[in-house]
């Protein structure tokens, strides 16, 4: 920006002072009808967040991640090895909506959804604030020497950072293991699961770092979307931006004075209080334009308009704006960039619609046994053995399952008995010989289609090759 003289702040991020040592940020409470809005939406999703591993829809947990036994379930739809391609798809999905709306309104994920921030900023934050006060008491408390009231204060603010951060760590363990699952361990005894009791008290150690000593620098320094940003914004992107057209007029900005007529003395709206820097939650002066920092929380906009109206000047000196809505007043306009992202997105979820149409809440698989070669029977009849895999996706029992040929006239039999069940979101395996005549082969192999049936219900179809002596009828 043509208004900013010094850059030297590009060239070192907001919490690392000269020295090169940890500059600790203390935020002014913020507060204004933004925060208001921010907070609201943040309760929302800190019970989604909150409840999702303990809410079940067809019997299904509505969200889980079990890494281990490899399964998933999003929004209460299961997704099984079986279905990596849906699941891989969903991601991706999830990566260019993301990028999509980055494009089209900067960080704002990061300040009003992201996890790290809603419980940074609602949770552990407040909690700051109730016990060592505003941003001013929390300055002196830290400068001043270790005595009864710091430590009585800071104790008591790390025992209830480690007691949330216990609490986080459980219900993320219960989108890994299951809500039912951790219920059960939780109601049981802990020694019975140490290895579960030891993950856990990891992941407390994980978090009470992450909110106690790490804050701001997750977002600024670990978190790889702060660098994606920088690739995917341009000119057009709508950001928490300052108006240094407006607020550094002709001669820049100057602190207030209510006998100056500012206008006559080409100063800028700005009056140069500092109320937008030390609101705002990672340290940085956001007139200097956009930052690698920035999470777009809206904090300082807040601020901005409470001084503007305090002085009698117009609010929104710092809003939600376009660089070029600033530098030019040009309007919003959906670029060619924008409607690309929004096709790729269209197109992906179509993609996943269809395939979760055409997806089976039953998958058979049946293999040749390898290794093994057909037999001669009586009458000319040729077998094959094979093995099968039946998963049931759903939460009920599927009983009498049993197989027929589809493609071509013959008979299976299963090893064991004929019809078997299946239990709920489980899988029934074991081995099957299909007899043909050689009168069916039209070659030495050929590809059969085989059903499979529930209570004389076809529920799915599968194929699979047979071999045999080629018929020359």
């Amino acid at each position: 920006m043509g208004a900013l003289k010094n850059e030297k702040f590009r060239d070192s991020i907001g919490t690392i002072n000269e020295e090169g040592n940890r500059s600790w940020v203390f935020p002014k409470k913020p507060s204004g009808k933004l925060y208001k809005y921010r907070s609201y939406v943040s309760y929302v999703l800190l019970l989604f967040l909150l409840l999702s591993p303990f809410i079940k829809i067809n019997g299904n947990q509505f969200l889980l991640f079990n890494v281990l036994e490899r399964k998933f379930n999003i929004f209460g739809f299961p997704f099984w090895p079986q279905d990596f391609h849906l699941l891989v798809i969903s991601m991706i999905i999830g990566v260019v909506f993301v990028i999509l709306f980055t494009v089209v309104f900067g960080r704002i994920f990061c300040g009003w959804i992201c996890p790290q921030t809603i419980f940074m900023e609602m949770v552990f934050r407040k909690i700051e604030y109730l016990i060592e006060g505003d941003r001013g008491k929390q300055i002196r408390l830290n400068k001043q020497p270790w005595n009864a009231e710091k430590i009585r204060k800071r104790l008591l603010k790390w025992t209830v950072f480690f007691i949330i951060s216990f609490i986080i760590a459980n219900v993320f363990l219960a989108y890994l293991i299951g809500g039912d699952e951790l219920i059960s361990y939780i109601t049981g005894n802990p020694l019975d699961h140490i290895s579960t009791l030891v993950s856990l008290l990891i992941f407390t150690a994980v978090f009470y770092f992450v909110f106690t000593w790490f804050r701001e620098q997750v977002c600024i320094i670990a978190c790889p979307y702060g660098r994606l940003q920088g690739v995917l914004l341009d000119n057009k992107t709508i950001n928490v931006a300052y108006d240094y057209v407006r607020g550094e007029g002709k001669t820049g900005r100057g602190k207030f004075n209510k006998k100056e007529d500012r206008a006559a003395s080409g100063k800028g709206d700005c009056i140069d209080c500092f109320q937008c820097v030390n609101v705002c939650p990672t340290g940085i002066d956001i007139r200097n334009g956009t930052q690698l920092e920035c999470v777009n929380c809206t904090a300082c906009i807040d601020e901005c308009n409470h001084m503007m109206e305090k002085v009698g000047l117009p609010t929104g000196l710092i809003r939600y704006a376009s660089e070029e809505n600033i530098a030019k007043k040009s309007p919003f306009k959906f670029t060619a960039r924008m409607k690309g992202y929004t096709a790729v997105l269209s197109i992906l979820i179509a993609v996943l619609i269809g395939m979760l149409f055409l997806r089976n809440d039953v998958e058979a698989t049946i293999l040749r046994l390898p290794g093994q070669l057909y037999q001669h029977k009586p009458n000319g009849v040729i077998s094959n053995i094979y093995t099968y895999k039946i998963i049931n996706k759903t939460t009920r029992e599927i009983k009498d399952i049993s197989y027929k040929l589809l493609s071509h006239k013959g008979k299976i039999e299963t090893v064991t008995h004929q019809d078997f069940d299946i239990p709920k979101q489980g899988l029934a395996e074991g081995s099957l010989f299909i007899e043909m005549h050689q009168s069916e082969m039209e070659k030495e192999k050929i590809k059969i289609k085989i059903g499979v049936y529930s209570k004389g219900k076809l529920i799915e179809t599968t194929t699979t090759n047979f071999l045999g002596p080629r018929s020359y009828r």
